[in-house]
């Protein structure tokens, strides 16, 4: 007999792979990373945003009215991520989005033979440069890469590189710190 624990994640593996084969037959490659970096961005959103978020899962609400309300709130998103929003929102599943969200990840990774890698800049990257981090990275991991672009002007100068649960972090601020960490330990030379 299954757990609990078993029934969850079988429903997250379902609904991550409902949502992979949906936007594949909408729009290829293109609808799957357009459709994961928007349920990404639905994440933040619901986690700053908990009367929402405790809305969708309101059992006080019809499973017809959470369907309907999750379909007027995410309304911008691509169709087939809105069919699923509202069907887990109906089923009282909202709370597994995170979960789907990851699992979709892996799936698209596993299907199309992709690895998104996330990279962060202080400036964007240019043709030049997005074409030697793609190569190094496909050369790195060994399939076809897709990066993910983002501009974090904390990070002074450099690169931040996450792929895989692996980070490589080849920032300013990142180089600082350990050089503070550095002077803060040293125990050679210096003052009395």
């Amino acid at each position: 007999m299954p757990t609990n624990r078993h029934v969850q994640k079988e429903k997250v593996a379902t609904y991550a792979s409902v949502l992979l084969d949906a936007a594949l037959a909408a729009g290829g490659q293109d609808a799957v990373l357009e459709v994961r970096d928007q349920a990404e961005r639905i994440i933040r959103i619901m986690r700053s945003n908990m009367d929402l978020s405790s809305s969708l899962q309101d059992s006080s609400y019809t499973p017809e009215q959470r369907n309907s309300l999750a379909r007027n709130v995410f309304a911008q998103a691509h169709p087939v991520l809105i069919d699923v929003l509202a069907v887990m929102a109906e089923r009282g599943d909202f709370a597994l989005l995170s979960r789907v969200w990851e699992s979709y990840g892996e799936q698209v990774e596993r299907k199309l033979n992709v690895t998104v890698v996330d990279v962060t800049t202080v400036v964007p990257l240019d043709d030049h440069l997005r074409e030697v981090i793609t190569k190094k990275s496909e050369a790195d991991l060994g399939t076809k890469v897709v990066l993910r672009e983002s501009i974090d002007k904390s990070l002074i100068g450099g690169i931040l590189m996450s792929a895989n649960g692996k980070r490589i972090d080849a920032s300013m601020t990142s180089q600082l710190e350990a050089a503070r960490n550095v002077l803060k330990h040293s125990t050679d030379g210096g003052e009395c």
